[in-house]
């Protein structure tokens, strides 16, 4: 049987990355690349601890082009990924993140991906993997490319929520869809 999932942009959305420090290409917007500067946002973990109460799977989603732009390792993508699953005390949190990007340095990495948002390519995959129902799953992001991720992948966009400064809290977009589910 299928399983209703939310998912979640990673940087902006569950943790704290655009006020942080560089290391990060000059005038980037982006990617936390330290493990020991992950820090939750306001409401994100009670917030998710309510949503896996709930029923639903949480699912983490995030474009890495840090990687590409030759910032960060995909091992140091990784152990920033284990610092989240520490401070949300999920040590199972699925993590999908593509290290792509069209202007990257790094050659191998250098390209466009149907996997990196705005496509719906890591939504897709891991609904696969995960024996995910899409028609009950909702995405929560920060940026337009991450709910353009969501219908791109096929949710209903009035499922796909926006977080942060020009849209809900990361509490209310929770609440939001805990009360949706219950209709």
């Amino acid at each position: 049987m299928k399983r209703a999932a939310v998912f979640l942009d990673r940087d902006d959305t569950l943790i704290a990355c655009n006020e942080l420090p560089p290391p990060r290409e000059p005038g980037a917007k982006g990617d936390l690349v330290d493990p020991t500067l992950v820090r939750l946002l306001a409401g994100v973990a009670e917030s998710c601890s309510q949503l896996v109460q709930g029923g639903f799977t949480l699912v983490v989603v995030s474009n890495q082009g840090s990687v590409a732009r030759g910032i960060a390792t995909p091992g140091l993508v990784e152990h920033v990924n284990d610092a989240l699953r520490a401070r949300l005390h999920m040590p199972a949190l699925p993590v999908y993140y593509t290290p792509f990007h069209p202007k990257g340095r790094v050659p191998y990495f250098t390209r466009e991906h149907p996997w990196r948002k705005p496509a719906g390519g890591m939504i897709s995959a891991a609904s696969e993997e995960l024996s995910l129902d899409l028609a009950k799953s909702w995405m929560i992001g920060d940026a337009d490319r991450d709910l353009e991720a969501g219908v791109n992948a096929g949710l209903a966009p009035e499922r796909c929520l926006k977080v942060g400064n020009d849209g809900l809290s990361f509490a209310a977009a929770a609440a939001h869809i805990l009360y949706a589910s219950r209709a």
